[in-house]
């Protein structure tokens, strides 16, 4: 599977009010394998930063002066993101300003060209609820360094970003593919490993009496606040019944 990790700053907060790209970084995944095939990019946006946004980025006027417009480097930006899985830290920022981007030179939304986005800031909202979950945060509670990064910069955002996904989701490959060897694995059309599950023994964890007794405790709570019986004590319907019924009403 390829992915790009993909990061960038801007003039300021809104593209819809005329903000633009000022920096682009993409960082290249191939099955979960930092590849080294990056991208990046500085952008002339025609215009000045605000100063809030200047103080994150740190990227002048003066400096951005004599880098590409947006236009010179459209084409190998959705070249590189092509058909590839995007992992952006919300995600809804920054494709919001890399569709106006496109939108602005009469092209497909720049979202068309990916398979699917992955929202970073989405998923450690699930995963440490109620905590901080800004990208310092998380490398802070994943243990990784980032104590070169005085000010923003797309490329090394992005780079800090792989690492903390790849934590963040490292539980989801173990569970597998640590159990199989060689002789396991099958390769599909795209060539990546397939798992015979039918050849895998999962473990079976069976509820200790006190936790079914705590269980037990929790629906009768339940219960008791709805004046009813809980949907958790609802046996599901075999499978197929809902179609039969509704065919036969």
């Amino acid at each position: 599977m390829r992915q790009i990790i993909l990061d960038t700053e801007t003039t300021g907060l809104n593209a819809r009010t005329g903000d633009r790209v000022i920096e682009i970084g993409c960082v290249e995944l191939m099955n979960r394998r930092l590849t080294g095939n990056n991208l990046h990019f500085y952008i002339n946006p025609e215009r000045d930063s605000d100063p809030g946004a200047l103080a994150v980025h740190g990227l002048t006027t003066e400096f951005l002066r004599d880098k590409p417009k947006f236009a010179e480097i459209a084409n190998a930006l959705r070249d590189f993101i092509d058909g590839a899985e995007l992992i952006i830290h919300n995600a809804p920022f920054d494709l919001g300003f890399l569709d106006v981007e496109f939108g602005l030179l009469g092209l497909p939304t720049f979202t068309s060209h990916c398979t699917n986005v992955i929202d970073t800031l989405v998923q450690a909202k699930q995963m440490f609820p109620g905590k901080r979950n800004s990208l310092d945060a998380l490398c802070d509670r994943f243990g990784i360094s980032n104590a070169h990064r005085t000010l923003h910069g797309a490329l090394l955002d992005s780079e800090l970003l792989a690492e903390v996904y790849l934590s963040m989701t490292r539980g989801q490959e173990s569970l597998v593919i640590d159990m199989l060897g060689d002789s396991q694995q099958d390769t599909g059309e795209a060539g990546a490993p397939r798992v015979k599950v039918a050849s895998l023994a999962l473990p079976v964890l069976v509820a200790s009496e006190d936790e079914l007794a705590a269980h037990e405790a929790v629906l009768n709570d339940l219960d008791k606040s709805i004046k009813g019986t809980s949907v958790w004590r609802v046996e599901p319907a075999p499978a197929g019944t809902e179609a039969a019924d509704a065919q036969s009403a």
